[in-house]
């Protein structure tokens, strides 16, 4: 292939970035959006990790691993390097994450702020340094929120930061809507990943005690979670933008357990 026509090809490959790639979630994510872009770029701080998830997925032109640290802006910016080679990014989306003390009594100073940049930092310095190409493209940026950023569900420091995380996403949809990017989150319940599945083993019952709380008495697949996002990046939501949509059995629209103790209780 000659020169100008590799260039020729990068400028039209059109190119995901999902963070936190090589977890569940995130790697099912890169999956469905490997259907509607032609290349997705996998970054994550364990680049052994990414690289074992993108090999899994498919060829090595389609599924790029990239070791990122992304409350690093060296790293970040590094990634936005690399995807720079690639193509044209069209959609970011910002997935990395993690949860540490359980209680408030239990966060430590150290532990807020390591969730907060993690959780809500790392989504402002991947937006800013993937701004440009997302101008350029009229890209989109999907945020991986949680339920415990619209109500308290314990782990206080991520939830703090997820809720951040849901107004950032309305900052960046009402401040660059002009110049066609949108920006949504997605809200998961719980998701059935392999760290649900370590409780399990030491816990068989524990997603039967969990789905008695959704409505749809189940939790969520990875793959519930990828769906919504792929739906929120693609054309079909091409006039959607600063939304919230939920990914958790219809645990926020209301406990059906709850409900059910209550009606039985109270005697009108």
């Amino acid at each position: 292939m000659k020169v100008h026509e590799r260039e020729r090809q990068k400028m039209t490959q059109s190119i995901a970035i999902v963070t936190g790639a090589a977890g569940d979630i995130g790697a099912a994510i890169a999956a469905r959006l490997a259907d509607d872009h032609d290349v997705v770029l996998l970054a994550d701080i364990d680049a052994a990790a990414a690289a074992a998830v993108a090999l899994k997925l498919g060829p090595d032109n389609r599924f790029v691993a990239v070791q990122c640290d992304v409350t690093s802006e060296t790293s970040i910016a590094e990634l936005a390097r690399r995807a720079a080679d690639v193509g044209a990014v069209r959609t970011l989306v910002n997935n990395a994450g993690a949860a540490r003390a359980t209680s408030l009594h239990d966060t430590t100073p150290e532990i807020w702020r390591a969730d907060n940049a993690l959780n809500l930092e790392a989504a402002f310095l991947c937006f800013r340094a993937f701004e440009p190409m997302l101008k350029a493209s009229k890209g989109s940026v999907v945020n991986i929120a949680s339920v415990n950023g619209m109500h308290v569900f314990g782990h206080p420091a991520y939830s703090a930061a997820k809720a951040g995380l849901l107004h950032f996403t309305r900052l960046v949809a009402v401040e660059y809507g002009k110049f066609g990017i949108r920006s949504n989150a997605v809200a998961p319940g719980t998701v059935k990943t392999q760290a649900w599945e370590i409780r399990a083993a030491a816990n068989p019952n524990v997603f039967e005690e969990a789905r008695r709380w959704y409505p749809l008495q189940r939790v969520v697949d990875p793959k519930d979670v990828a769906n919504a996002v792929a739906f929120l990046a693609g054309p079909q939501a091409a006039a959607i933008t600063g939304v919230c949509l939920p990914v958790d059995c219809g645990l926020t629209a209301g406990q059906a357990e709850l409900a059910r103790t209550f009606s039985q209780s109270e005697h009108y």
